[in-house]
């Protein structure tokens, strides 16, 4: 996503696959609980054409995922045309989360630097443990990093950099 593109949209998940025959399709959703995606009515999928506008007829949680019915995807073959689709809305439908927090995507693609200035690499995307959110970082190799006070110094979203205090030889 470029980043005209990700300061009008927040991607908050992708079609994953398929549910029946009806047109259902699974979706792997970024919210957290996961079924808060289901409460924006109108999805912007990331097509081949760019960013078409899709309305959400239904969903629901199922087992362990979300599924969801889209207008005018009636059939099987329609709606795996959509697999690995990203599901984005518009960055002003979002809730305003406050000073010192962050979306995860407004985090991705920042350059993470420890606090002597040693650039570790980007910052690829997060992901969700039990105990602390984790950063993967992509620079000369891939680390591991926790997204937790002790370590993240300060974020400069206007700069596009992330501090952190941790070694660079870990």
């Amino acid at each position: 996503m470029t980043a005209a593109v990700s300061s009008r949209f927040v991607t908050l998940g992708r079609i994953s696959g398929l549910y029946g025959v009806r047109g259902w399709v699974k979706v792997f959703s970024h919210t957290s609980p996961r079924t808060n995606i289901l409460e924006y009515t109108n999805w912007y999928l990331d097509t081949d054409d760019g960013w078409q506008e899709c309305r959400l007829e239904t969903g629901k949680a199922h087992g362990k995922g979300i599924i969801a019915k889209l207008s005018g995807i009636d059939d099987r073959d329609l709606a795996a045309g959509l697999i690995n689709t990203d599901i984005a809305v518009p960055r002003d439908q979002l809730p305003d989360i406050g000073e010192d927090s962050y979306y995860w995507t407004d985090l991705e693609g920042l350059v993470l630097r420890t606090i002597h200035g040693v650039e570790l690499g980007r910052l690829d995307h997060l992901f969700e443990t039990g105990s602390n959110d984790v950063m993967v970082v992509k620079g000369e190799r891939e680390r591991l990093i926790p997204y937790t006070d002790d370590v993240v110094k300060s974020v400069d979203l206007v700069g596009r950099v992330m501090t952190v205090d941790w070694d660079p030889e870990f």
